[in-house]
């Protein structure tokens, strides 16, 4: 791991606490898309998508939920792993309870990182159009378990939850603009 201490742009070699920035939101808001930037432009910081994982539990798409509690904890010490060797973590991943929120904030503090909460939101009908638009691996799943009306429920379920804790970033026009309101708030932080 040593031979990652000097990548630039890295928390390390910022002499900064790394960070586990956890992007939360509802199904098609665009968390995938804006975690990918960040990692792209911040050599050393790991893209940390759970739904990239899932796929590669057998029977995934027979049991979807059964395949991410599977993996949530082996993606939560991935990212206690990656952030112990000094080096930021984002992870687009949608969680709407507090225990789960208390897991990836116990990650982070178990690496010495910091956990900051993003959650990123726009009007139901934008999440659905985007949905409509993409093509992710888990979208026969989104659509055998109700489609729009899943969009729908998670955006109702994510505003139901947000704490006090939780950054909302406006998520309604274009990536570049979401991006930007991200690397803002971090910038303050």
């Amino acid at each position: 791991m040593d031979h990652l201490a000097g990548v630039a742009g890295g928390a390390a070699s910022l002499g900064r606490v790394p960070r586990l920035i956890h992007l939360n939101g509802p199904t098609g808001v665009g968390k995938s898309t804006i975690a990918a930037r960040y990692a792209a432009d911040h050599p050393g910081t790991l893209d940390l998508d759970a739904d990239e994982i899932v796929r590669l539990v057998g029977g995934w798409r027979e049991d979807f939920h059964g395949a991410v509690d599977l993996v949530r904890p082996l993606v939560l010490g991935m990212a206690a792993t990656h952030l112990a060797s000094g080096h930021d973590v984002v992870m687009p991943q949608l969680i709407m309870r507090g225990g789960e929120r208390d897991r990836f904030a116990a990650a982070a503090t178990s690496a010495g990182a910091d956990y900051l909460e993003f959650v990123l939101l726009a009007p139901p009908e934008t999440a659905m159009d985007r949905y409509r638009r993409r093509e992710h691996h888990i979208d026969h799943v989104v659509e055998a378990l109700g489609g729009a009306e899943v969009v729908r429920h998670s955006h109702e379920r994510i505003t139901a939850y947000l704490t006090p804790a939780a950054t909302v970033l406006d998520a309604t026009g274009e990536v570049e603009q979401t991006y930007a309101r991200l690397r803002a708030a971090l910038d303050v932080g």
